[in-house]
Protein backbone atom coordinates (compact mmCIF):
# COMPACT_ATOMS: atom_id res chain seq x y z
CA UNK A 1 0.00 0.00 0.00
CA UNK A 2 1.09 3.52 -0.77
CA UNK A 3 0.79 6.38 1.71
CA UNK A 4 -2.71 7.92 1.63
CA UNK A 5 -2.96 11.56 0.61
CA UNK A 6 -6.76 11.88 0.70
CA UNK A 7 -9.28 9.52 2.28
CA UNK A 8 -13.00 9.19 2.82
CA UNK A 9 -13.58 7.78 6.31
CA UNK A 10 -16.91 6.02 6.84
CA UNK A 11 -17.96 5.66 10.48
CA UNK A 12 -21.06 3.92 11.77
CA UNK A 13 -23.41 5.79 14.05
CA UNK A 14 -23.40 2.82 16.41
CA UNK A 15 -19.65 3.21 16.92
CA UNK A 16 -20.21 6.68 18.41
CA UNK A 17 -22.48 5.14 21.04
CA UNK A 18 -19.67 3.01 22.44
CA UNK A 19 -21.06 0.14 24.49
CA UNK A 20 -24.23 2.04 25.28
CA UNK A 21 -25.98 1.18 22.03
CA UNK A 22 -27.63 4.56 21.53
CA UNK A 23 -26.67 8.21 21.84
CA UNK A 24 -23.16 9.64 21.63
CA UNK A 25 -20.37 8.52 23.95
CA UNK A 26 -18.11 11.48 24.77
CA UNK A 27 -15.01 9.31 25.25
CA UNK A 28 -15.43 7.59 21.88
CA UNK A 29 -16.09 10.91 20.17
CA UNK A 30 -12.98 12.49 21.69
CA UNK A 31 -10.79 9.47 20.89
CA UNK A 32 -11.88 9.57 17.25
CA UNK A 33 -11.27 13.31 17.06
CA UNK A 34 -7.73 13.02 18.44
CA UNK A 35 -6.83 10.33 15.88
CA UNK A 36 -8.32 12.29 12.98
CA UNK A 37 -6.54 15.52 13.94
CA UNK A 38 -3.26 13.60 14.18
CA UNK A 39 -3.81 12.19 10.68
CA UNK A 40 -4.55 15.63 9.22
CA UNK A 41 -1.49 17.09 10.96
CA UNK A 42 0.59 14.41 9.20
CA UNK A 43 -0.55 15.79 5.84
CA UNK A 44 -3.57 13.63 5.03
CA UNK A 45 -6.83 15.15 3.76
CA UNK A 46 -9.92 13.62 5.37
CA UNK A 47 -13.61 13.71 4.52
CA UNK A 48 -16.03 11.80 6.76
CA UNK A 49 -19.45 10.21 6.30
CA UNK A 50 -21.14 9.07 9.53
CA UNK A 51 -24.20 6.87 9.84
CA UNK A 52 -27.09 7.68 12.15
CA UNK A 53 -28.00 4.29 13.60
CA UNK A 54 -27.20 5.35 17.16
CA UNK A 55 -30.08 7.83 16.93
CA UNK A 56 -32.54 6.48 14.36
CA UNK A 57 -32.54 3.81 11.68
CA UNK A 58 -34.94 4.39 8.79
CA UNK A 59 -35.51 0.72 7.95
CA UNK A 60 -36.26 -0.33 11.53
CA UNK A 61 -38.48 2.72 11.84
CA UNK A 62 -40.77 1.38 9.13
CA UNK A 63 -41.50 -1.60 11.39
CA UNK A 64 -42.91 0.86 13.90
CA UNK A 65 -45.26 2.33 11.34
CA UNK A 66 -43.14 5.05 9.75
CA UNK A 67 -43.44 5.60 6.03
CA UNK A 68 -40.13 4.46 4.45
CA UNK A 69 -39.42 7.84 2.89
CA UNK A 70 -40.12 9.68 6.16
CA UNK A 71 -38.08 7.11 8.08
CA UNK A 72 -35.10 7.57 5.80
CA UNK A 73 -35.40 11.34 6.10
CA UNK A 74 -35.25 10.98 9.89
CA UNK A 75 -32.14 8.85 9.45
CA UNK A 76 -30.57 11.59 7.32
CA UNK A 77 -31.16 14.09 10.12
CA UNK A 78 -29.53 11.68 12.58
CA UNK A 79 -26.34 11.73 10.49
CA UNK A 80 -26.32 15.52 10.70
CA UNK A 81 -26.49 15.39 14.51
CA UNK A 82 -23.53 12.99 14.61
CA UNK A 83 -21.56 15.13 12.17
CA UNK A 84 -22.09 18.29 14.23
CA UNK A 85 -20.91 16.42 17.34
CA UNK A 86 -17.72 15.25 15.62
CA UNK A 87 -17.13 18.71 14.14
CA UNK A 88 -17.22 20.17 17.65
CA UNK A 89 -14.88 17.49 19.01
CA UNK A 90 -12.39 18.07 16.20
CA UNK A 91 -12.34 21.82 16.80
CA UNK A 92 -11.96 21.27 20.56
CA UNK A 93 -8.89 19.15 19.82
CA UNK A 94 -7.23 21.81 17.69
CA UNK A 95 -8.49 20.75 14.27
CA UNK A 96 -10.38 22.58 11.56
CA UNK A 97 -13.73 21.12 10.56
CA UNK A 98 -16.89 21.92 8.65
CA UNK A 99 -20.23 20.16 8.20
CA UNK A 100 -21.66 19.85 4.71
CA UNK A 101 -25.18 18.55 4.14
CA UNK A 102 -26.64 16.87 1.07
CA UNK A 103 -29.85 18.88 1.52
CA UNK A 104 -30.06 22.58 2.31
CA UNK A 105 -29.82 23.02 6.09
CA UNK A 106 -28.27 26.48 6.42
CA UNK A 107 -27.07 27.59 8.96
CA UNK A 108 -26.58 24.13 10.48
CA UNK A 109 -24.30 23.07 7.66
CA UNK A 110 -23.20 24.28 4.26
CA UNK A 111 -24.93 22.67 1.28
CA UNK A 112 -22.59 20.06 -0.23
CA UNK A 113 -20.56 21.16 -3.23
CA UNK A 114 -17.76 18.92 -4.42
CA UNK A 115 -15.40 21.74 -5.43
CA UNK A 116 -15.86 23.58 -2.12
CA UNK A 117 -15.17 20.38 -0.17
CA UNK A 118 -12.00 19.70 -2.17
CA UNK A 119 -10.78 23.26 -1.52
CA UNK A 120 -11.39 22.81 2.21
CA UNK A 121 -9.56 19.48 2.23
CA UNK A 122 -6.52 21.07 0.61
CA UNK A 123 -6.53 23.64 3.42
CA UNK A 124 -6.54 21.05 6.21
CA UNK A 125 -10.26 21.23 6.98
CA UNK A 126 -11.93 17.93 7.93
CA UNK A 127 -15.19 17.81 5.99
CA UNK A 128 -18.17 15.96 7.47
CA UNK A 129 -20.55 15.16 4.61
CA UNK A 130 -23.91 14.54 6.26
CA UNK A 131 -27.40 13.65 5.13
CA UNK A 132 -26.51 10.55 3.12
CA UNK A 133 -27.10 11.02 -0.60
CA UNK A 134 -30.04 13.30 0.17
CA UNK A 135 -32.43 10.65 -1.14
CA UNK A 136 -34.41 7.87 0.56
CA UNK A 137 -33.65 4.19 -0.12
CA UNK A 138 -29.87 4.80 -0.13
CA UNK A 139 -27.63 3.95 2.82
CA UNK A 140 -24.72 5.93 4.21
CA UNK A 141 -22.50 3.18 2.76
CA UNK A 142 -23.73 4.25 -0.67
CA UNK A 143 -23.19 7.90 0.26
CA UNK A 144 -19.62 7.20 1.36
CA UNK A 145 -18.84 5.35 -1.89
CA UNK A 146 -20.30 8.19 -3.96
CA UNK A 147 -18.48 10.94 -2.06
CA UNK A 148 -15.16 9.05 -2.07
CA UNK A 149 -15.26 8.91 -5.86
CA UNK A 150 -16.45 12.51 -6.24
CA UNK A 151 -13.63 13.98 -4.15
CA UNK A 152 -10.95 11.76 -5.69
CA UNK A 153 -10.05 9.86 -2.53
CA UNK A 154 -7.19 7.39 -2.59
CA UNK A 155 -9.10 5.00 -0.34
CA UNK A 156 -12.50 4.56 1.24
CA UNK A 157 -11.87 3.55 4.84
CA UNK A 158 -14.67 1.76 6.65
CA UNK A 159 -14.07 2.03 10.39
CA UNK A 160 -15.81 -0.75 12.31
CA UNK A 161 -15.50 -2.56 15.64
CA UNK A 162 -13.90 -5.57 13.87
CA UNK A 163 -10.33 -5.44 12.56
CA UNK A 164 -11.15 -6.51 9.02
CA UNK A 165 -13.09 -8.97 6.87
CA UNK A 166 -13.24 -12.60 8.00
CA UNK A 167 -14.37 -15.92 6.54
CA UNK A 168 -17.19 -15.83 9.11
CA UNK A 169 -18.37 -13.57 11.91
CA UNK A 170 -15.38 -13.57 14.34
CA UNK A 171 -17.68 -12.64 17.22
CA UNK A 172 -19.62 -15.88 16.66
CA UNK A 173 -17.07 -18.23 15.10
CA UNK A 174 -13.71 -18.66 16.86
CA UNK A 175 -12.32 -20.42 13.78
CA UNK A 176 -12.98 -17.45 11.50
CA UNK A 177 -9.90 -16.42 9.50
CA UNK A 178 -9.11 -12.82 8.61
CA UNK A 179 -8.36 -11.76 5.05
CA UNK A 180 -5.55 -9.23 4.68
CA UNK A 181 -6.40 -8.56 1.03
CA UNK A 182 -9.21 -9.39 -1.40
CA UNK A 183 -10.16 -8.46 -4.93
CA UNK A 184 -13.69 -7.24 -5.65
CA UNK A 185 -14.39 -10.47 -7.55
CA UNK A 186 -13.15 -12.63 -4.67
CA UNK A 187 -15.36 -10.74 -2.21
CA UNK A 188 -18.38 -11.27 -4.47
CA UNK A 189 -17.60 -14.97 -5.06
CA UNK A 190 -17.24 -15.58 -1.32
CA UNK A 191 -20.44 -13.58 -0.66
CA UNK A 192 -18.69 -11.43 1.93
CA UNK A 193 -20.82 -8.59 3.25
CA UNK A 194 -18.42 -5.65 3.19
CA UNK A 195 -20.91 -2.91 2.30
CA UNK A 196 -24.40 -2.95 0.89
CA UNK A 197 -24.58 -4.10 -2.71
CA UNK A 198 -25.15 -0.65 -4.20
CA UNK A 199 -22.15 0.84 -2.39
CA UNK A 200 -19.90 -2.09 -3.28
CA UNK A 201 -20.93 -1.90 -6.94
CA UNK A 202 -20.14 1.84 -7.06
CA UNK A 203 -16.66 1.18 -5.65
CA UNK A 204 -16.03 -1.77 -7.94
CA UNK A 205 -17.09 0.04 -11.11
CA UNK A 206 -14.94 3.06 -10.23
CA UNK A 207 -11.99 1.04 -8.90
CA UNK A 208 -12.15 2.68 -5.48
CA UNK A 209 -10.08 0.64 -2.98
CA UNK A 210 -11.81 -0.13 0.33
CA UNK A 211 -10.10 -0.80 3.66
CA UNK A 212 -12.13 -2.30 6.49
CA UNK A 213 -10.42 -1.76 9.84
CA UNK A 214 -10.95 -1.35 13.58
CA UNK A 215 -11.27 2.39 14.23
CA UNK A 216 -11.52 1.77 17.97
CA UNK A 217 -7.93 0.58 18.18
CA UNK A 218 -5.74 3.62 18.66
CA UNK A 219 -3.05 3.99 16.03
CA UNK A 220 -4.83 2.07 13.27
CA UNK A 221 -5.83 5.17 11.33
CA UNK A 222 -2.26 6.48 11.28
CA UNK A 223 -0.96 3.07 10.18
CA UNK A 224 -3.19 3.25 7.12
CA UNK A 225 -2.17 6.83 6.40
CA UNK A 226 1.49 5.75 6.46
CA UNK A 227 0.84 2.87 4.06
CA UNK A 228 0.40 -0.11 6.42
CA UNK A 229 -2.68 -2.30 6.44
CA UNK A 230 -4.02 -3.28 9.88
CA UNK A 231 -7.34 -4.33 8.34
CA UNK A 232 -8.53 -5.83 5.05
CA UNK A 233 -7.88 -4.20 1.67
CA UNK A 234 -10.43 -4.79 -1.10
CA UNK A 235 -9.11 -3.63 -4.47
CA UNK A 236 -9.28 -4.39 -8.22
CA UNK A 237 -6.35 -6.81 -8.03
Amino acid sequence: MNRSRRILLKLSGESLAGGEGTGINDNVLNTYAIQIVEAVDSGCEIAIVIGGGNIFRGLSGTKSGFDRVKGDQMGMLATVINSIALESALINNGGKARVYTSINMTPIGECYRRDRVVDDLKNGVVCMIAGGTGNPFFTTDSASALRAIEIGADFLLKGTRVDGVYTADPEKDKNAVKYSKLTYDEALAKQLKIMDQTAFTICRENRMPIIVFDMNKKGNLMKIIRGDNPGTLISPQ
